[in-house]
């Protein structure tokens, strides 16, 4: 029969050299006070820092790190991504954020606590979760 082969599959963390080409691609903008938008989904979690104006100027996201499948939905992964955030707004510059979160994912929290953690100021965090007031009408009943 012979010796059962045991296949280890790779992808379970973060890619340093997907992190170094992030923070390579920072914006060279100097500015003081931005806006971080935190988008959380069940399957991914998105960060982008904008000026007061609403430029975006960088962004990153758990699959641009190179987290893959359902590891992208994880707090851990949030927790990468902000403070890769974190690292790209210090190359700005900046020292306070305004921070809004859209989403009901898994990552919201962490991604924040991460970003913070890095020396950055927060003034406020907004939920601006889209809420549906009615939707669309529901299906009628089956007539078997």
């Amino acid at each position: 029969m012979g010796k059962k082969r045991i296949v280890k599959q790779k992808g379970g963390g973060m890619n340093a050299e997907l992190k170094q080409r992030a923070l390579s691609r920072a914006t060279k903008k100097k500015i003081s006070v931005g806006v971080l938008t935190v988008r959380a989904t069940y399957n991914n979690t998105m960060l982008s820092l904008a000026d007061k104006a609403g430029n975006i100027l960088t962004w990153s996201s758990s699959g641009a790190l190179g987290f893959k499948g359902a590891k992208k939905g994880t707090p851990f992964a949030a927790a990468k991504i902000g403070e890769l955030m974190a690292e790209k707004a210090g190359i700005m510059g900046m020292k306070e954020a305004d921070i809004v979160v859209r989403g009901v994912g898994a990552g919201r929290e962490s991604a924040i606590r991460s970003f913070a953690s890095k020396g950055i100021a927060i003034a406020s965090i907004r939920d601006m979760t889209p809420v549906p007031h009615n939707g669309p009408k529901p299906p009628k009943p089956r007539r078997v």
